[in-house]
């Protein structure tokens, strides 16, 4: 949508009867405004945000307790000229936070918008009985991704995935509907409170698909844990090791490890069985299903 304000410029006619001046009055616009030429950033800076993104996004995988304060210690350390206000700019852009306990000092203002947790001391004992799904940065050569991904409780597959280059509902909804489609719906779907998952939009989706909603409560980043791990491992294994230039390449490289990792990894929580023998021995008959 064009701004009013721009709109009303493209108004003035400087070979008019009445005055430039005479044209912004009429307008209500300010007459410097008309030679205010926006200044888009340059590359060396676009690439410099990208370079910084990069490296917070490997201290914070590496350290997820790191804040903003001393993230900055570990960027100066890397060589970076930074202030604590670029640093923290940029983990809300990556959709990041330190991970720690934190005291609750100030009240919401989007309560209605929060659902209760629904699995403090629950114990998921088949598969689809509950998911957690979640989103992550994927750092790129001159660029960068995000990732939004599905686990299920029991089996530790990962159901479903999306990888996007914007951090929004749209991309959670594509992953969810996908992950459904594939494998049926999750009695409950587990994730933290961004604001993906606080939107009018998926929580309606849930709701017509039957699916119970839960939340992590605040500040408990260990409510989400499983597929906060699962993030951890890709990066470490398979996106930090590896070179790529383009998100086809990229997508590839996901596809490959996830597929090793539902059905070719020994899980030691699975008794060392692989995710995808743990979820479909449920369904193949091997293992009697008790739904209570």
């Amino acid at each position: 949508m064009e701004n009013p304000s721009q709109k009303c410029r493209t108004m003035i006619q400087k070979d008019d009867k009445l005055s430039v001046r005479r044209q912004c009055e009429l307008l209500g616009i300010n007459r410097s405004s008309l030679y205010y030429e926006p200044k888009e950033p340059d590359e060396a800076y676009l690439a410099l945000q990208e370079e910084l993104m990069k490296r917070i996004d490997y201290w914070h995988t590496k350290q997820p307790y790191l804040g903003s304060r001393k993230l900055v210690i570990q960027l100066r350390k890397d060589g970076y000229t930074i202030c604590r206000k670029t640093v923290r700019r940029l983990m809300n852009q990556m959709g990041i936070h330190a991970i720690y306990p934190k005291m609750n000092l100030s009240k919401r203002n989007f309560k209605e918008a929060i659902v209760p947790y629904l699995l403090r001391n629950y114990e998921a004992n088949f598969p689809n009985q509950v998911w957690s799904i979640d989103i992550t940065y994927i750092p790129m050569k001159r660029s960068h991704m995000y990732l939004t991904a599905l686990i299920d409780w029991c089996s530790r597959k990962i159901v479903g995935y999306y990888l996007s280059d914007t951090l929004d509902t749209q991309s959670v909804i594509h992953a969810v509907r996908e992950a459904v489609a594939a494998h049926g719906r999750p009695a409950i779907l587990n994730s933290d409170q961004g604001c993906q998952f606080t939107s009018d939009e998926y929580k309606q989706l849930l709701k017509d698909m039957h699916i119970r909603q839960s939340m992590d409560g605040k500040s408990r980043w260990a409510d989400n844990i499983m597929i906060e791990r699962w993030f951890r491992s890709l990066k470490i294994e398979q996106i930090y090791p590896n070179d790529y230039s383009s998100p086809r390449e990229l997508r590839q490289l996901i596809k490959r490890y996830v597929h090793e990792y539902n059905t070719e990894r020994p899980h030691a929580a699975l008794d060392y069985s692989t995710p995808e023998d743990i979820y479909n021995g449920y369904f193949s008959g091997q293992r009697v299903i008790h739904i209570a």
